[in-house]
């Protein structure tokens, strides 16, 4: 409590990194989630009416989460509590909330209890919120990076809103960044800074519309950078590039990790090949598991590509193979042929939905059993039990193909496999058309 009331007073340590320093202390400084803090929107409303209620703010790294939890407290006069979810336990929550019931009891003053990164709580520690913020004791703020539909428990998500939080646009990331620079007492507005409007984009585009990344790049350019004879700091290209690291927003175990290949199978089942590369290209640079990828590629040439174009299996299937051989970078590139071949195949999902049927059927009709000219007589017994007896052999009639019945009776019409007109399948359907002529179903 005592740093945020600081904070309010504008006396934050000047130690602090300049994200935390630049941190907005009323909604006239925040940048950025018009859809939320607009005009006449929720929160903004809430804020300026000075009412409390428990929401989680889901979002991006560097976006506003936390300053919006400040801004919250600070418009009402709420106590104010705040702990990481990486560093707290059930022990904390306990004394947090005792703390909120004396201020409640005898000053009548509600507590903002904000919980950053919620999603590293387990379950029986996101239990011990519920009937606090049931009552009214503590209204709760979480922050998370996280989807809360898989990572905080249902009970508590069914008493709380959430609010989704964007990434922040170049041009709102200039504005943070030109204040910054300006800023005398808590920016960088006491050093002669001189950076060109085209640089300070550059640095804003390779933020990835994270404000703190942004900050504290531009920050550490400046510290790093020995003022010149006329005592300024003169920031190049080079310096920004360096000090930004350009990371890509990717989450091998979270939502990200799904997104993206979902992204990429779409991609390629509409046959979009430069949507598909840039998705792949996304998923390698975040670090993803180049395999796995592959294995994504074999299931859609399998579902998607099917029997419209054979080819596309043995090609996902060589890919992963190439890139087993040769690793990174090299292997990328066949991940990439696969992608593009993959993405221009003509397309057709008819045996993906044949065997479903075939699987339902299997399912819900029980063990048919087999026609008995169908059966395999190994034995005198079942030999004279009819097994095989009436089997005619294809390869005895011309063209190896003789009109039979090889399903149970009793769905001896069902016909799972239905080839599209498109690719290779134009060439089994007229050659089972041809075979099958006159067949029902």
């Amino acid at each position: 409590m005592e740093l945020f009331a600081k904070r309010e007073k504008g006396t934050v340590s000047s130690a602090a990194p300049l994200a935390e320093r630049m941190r907005p202390r009323g909604l006239e400084e925040f940048v950025g989630q018009e859809h939320l803090v607009g005009e006449g929107k929720v929160l903004r409303r809430a804020i300026e009416a000075g009412e409390l209620f428990s929401f989680i703010l889901w979002g991006p790294p560097g976006v506003g989460k936390t300053a919006l939890a400040h801004i919250v407290a600070s418009s009402t006069g709420a106590h104010f509590i705040s702990f990481s979810a990486v560093l707290s336990g059930v022990k904390e929550i306990k004394e947090e909330i005792r703390e909120a019931g004396a201020q409640l009891a005898l000053r009548g003053r509600r507590t903002v209890l904000f919980v950053d990164e919620i999603h590293r709580f387990n379950k029986a520690q996101q239990d011990a919120f519920l009937p606090h913020v049931e009552r009214g004791t503590i209204v709760l703020i979480g922050a998370t990076t996280q989807n809360p539909s898989f990572e905080v428990i249902s009970p508590l998500l069914s008493r709380v809103r959430v609010f989704v939080l964007h990434p922040l646009g170049v041009e709102e990331l200039m504005v943070i960044l030109r204040r910054a620079l300006k800023d005398e007492e808590r920016g960088l507005g006491g050093f002669r800074v001189k950076i060109s409007e085209e640089d300070l984009r550059f640095l804003a585009q390779l933020s990835d519309g994270d404000a703190r990344a942004a900050l504290n790049a531009l920050e550490l350019a400046v510290m790093t950078t020995p003022p010149d004879a006329k005592d300024e700091r003169v920031i190049s290209r080079e310096t920004i590039a360096e000090v930004a690291q350009k990371r890509i927003l990717y989450d091998k175990d979270g939502e990200e990790h799904y997104n993206l290949i979902s992204a990429f199978h779409k991609s390629m089942r509409g046959s979009d090949p430069d949507a598909a590369l840039y998705w792949l290209a996304r998923m390698l640079e975040g670090g993803e598991d180049p395999l796995w990828i592959a294995r994504r590629m074999v299931q859609f040439a399998s579902e998607d590509v099917g029997l419209a174009d054979p080819q596309a299996l043995v090609v996902a299937v060589a890919a992963a193979q190439a890139f087993q051989f040769l690793g990174q970078p090299e292997g990328e590139l066949a991940l990439a042929e696969a992608a593009v071949y993959l993405a221009t195949a003509p397309k057709s999902n008819s045996v993906y939905r044949a065997l479903g049927e075939a699987q339902r059927d299997a399912k819900e009709k029980g063990s048919l059993p087999v026609p008995l000219h169908l059966r395999n007589a190994p034995t005198r017994l079942m030999r004279e039990l009819g097994y095989g007896r009436e089997y005619r052999y294809p390869h005895r009639f011309p063209g190896a193909f003789l009109q039979e019945e090889y399903l149970p009776e009793e769905i001896r019409d069902r016909r799972y496999y239905r080839p599209t007109d498109r690719g290779f399948e134009r060439e089994v359907r007229e050659r089972l058309e041809r075979w099958w002529k006159g067949r029902k179903g």
